[in-house]
């Protein structure tokens, strides 16, 4: 009996598809590299190694006992990347505990009373900034294989609920572990400027704002008393352990929310009030503010879910001027902020599957968009913006081995993906499954059109 169910067990496992093989030495051979950071080679072989780049050009020897890839017909881009999402965090993450600090406030448990409403800043609500997406990514989160088949390899993801939503991480699609998955564990603070859903106060834009401004304060005095303390251990007391101020204290860069110009100046004038640096997400106005965006030297991450007439609308309803004029505009973002020379990554934020970045991108080089930049933004532009450009973002020596192989161009209407490697660690694109509404994650997008310039 054992025995038989010990054949039976054999010839199950026999059918469970291998999605990821890990052979530690890989030479992908006569394909054509698109580089990024250099020259395209019409020709040539990538070596891996241990999940690292370890040789790239046209005359890359191939390393006795490497497993070869063939690469007649097929092109090798760097891994793309998700500059502004949620892959790999549960798509309902549950609240941080309160205690150990003050911090958000949760809704009431069936029951339960509901919790008091918040007074002011001292409160800290909707604030979550200890928050860190590297302790709650997974690895066994379902989009990441979607984001395999749209030849992600990367994803910036972040928590987001309340306004002040957590640290977000630089993540690996791909890892046996979630530890694993984790390239950087801090890549700057999520932060929203929409305050329904709270109690009390912050209730309006300028609330938020305020609160922002207060929370800064708070932070910087909160530091210069642990400063003061750590020199006077003596003489002064101690100040009280504040955990939504050291979120505050150890954030490296903000991600601020801006659709159109007023939000995108308001937004620029608010980091240099807080003195940190600042990335806006969004942008979907981005084609008006350019030069403005150059001059100041902020990089964006675009929202390239480009704006739609709605299915369902009644047909006797007109669009205004406006909604029309931004329509036409929109998916010309790209190309304008190119010329500018801004600095920008783009994001899968809101959309139904991952391809439909490569489709929105499609549109933007038919409008005027360089295939080259289009692939800069969704690589080496968005490793320079979170800072690990160092590290991936390109196909150079050194980097990590995180690469999409596809048959033709990756903007082909038709694009096959071959194979996608991360960390050096190769994965079988999964089969298209039926497209389900909801996107990749929470609301929280900055309006279409800017309510305050109507």
């Amino acid at each position: 009996m054992r025995q038989r169910i010990f054949v039976l067990t054999l010839l199950a496992c026999a059918f469970i598809p291998l999605q990821a093989e890990v052979p530690s030495l890989v030479a992908i051979q006569d394909a054509r590299i698109v580089t990024v950071s250099g020259a395209v080679i019409e020709k040539g072989t990538v070596v891996l190694k241990d999940g690292i780049i370890a040789d790239v050009g046209p005359n890359a020897a191939v390393p006795a006992g490497a497993w070869v890839v063939d690469g007649k017909g097929l092109t090798v881009y760097p891994g793309l990347i998700d500059a502004f999402s949620t892959w790999g965090l549960p798509e309902a993450p549950a609240a941080a505990p309160a205690a150990g600090g003050r911090g958000t406030q949760a809704a009431a448990a069936p029951g339960q009373a509901a919790p008091p409403r918040s007074r002011g800043p001292e409160d800290r609500p909707g604030t979550n900034s200890w928050v860190m997406a590297a302790d709650l990514v997974k690895n066994t989160e379902r989009r990441v294989d979607l984001a395999h088949s749209a030849g992600f390899t990367t994803a910036v993801t972040f928590p987001r609920q309340g306004l002040v939503g957590g640290h977000g991480a630089i993540v690996n699609l791909g890892g046996e572990t979630p530890g694993a998955m984790i390239v950087e564990p801090d890549a700057g603070l999520y932060m929203s400027t929409t305050p329904s859903g709270y109690l009390g106060y912050p209730n309006s834009l300028m609330g938020v704002l305020a609160y922002f401004r207060q929370l800064w304060i708070d932070a910087n005095y909160y530091k210069m008393a642990k400063e003061m303390y750590a020199k006077s251990r003596q003489t002064i007391p101690r100040p009280a352990y504040d955990r939504a101020l050291e979120g505050v204290l150890s954030s490296r860069r903000l991600l601020l929310p801006a659709a159109g110009p007023v939000q995108m100046e308001r937004m620029v004038k608010l980091g240099k009030e807080l003195q940190t640096p600042v990335v806006l997400w969004g942008v979907t106005e981005g084609y008006r503010m350019a030069d403005e965006l150059k001059k100041s030297g902020t990089p964006v991450v675009l929202n390239v879910k480009w704006p739609t007439r709605e299915r369902d609308r009644d047909p006797d309803l007109i669009d205004t001027m406006k909604v029309l004029e931004h329509r036409d505009k929109a998916p010309t973002a790209p190309a304008v902020l190119a010329k500018a020379g801004v600095k920008f990554a783009v994001s899968s934020d809101g959309m139904e599957s991952p391809k439909d970045v490569l489709k929105a991108l499609k549109k933007s080089i038919d409008l005027g968009l360089s295939k080259e930049a289009a692939i800069r933004a969704l690589t080496l532009s968005a490793a320079e913006i979170y800072g690990v450009d160092q590290r991936m973002g390109s196909i150079d020596k050194g980097k990590m081995a995180n690469l999409v192989v596809v048959k033709g161009d990756l903007f082909d209407e038709r694009l096959t993906i071959a194979m996608i490697f991360v960390d050096g660690v190769k994965y079988l694109p999964p089969p298209d499954p039926p497209q389900t509404p909801g996107g990749n994650g929470p609301g929280n997008r900055p309006s279409t059109v800017d309510q305050e310039e109507n």
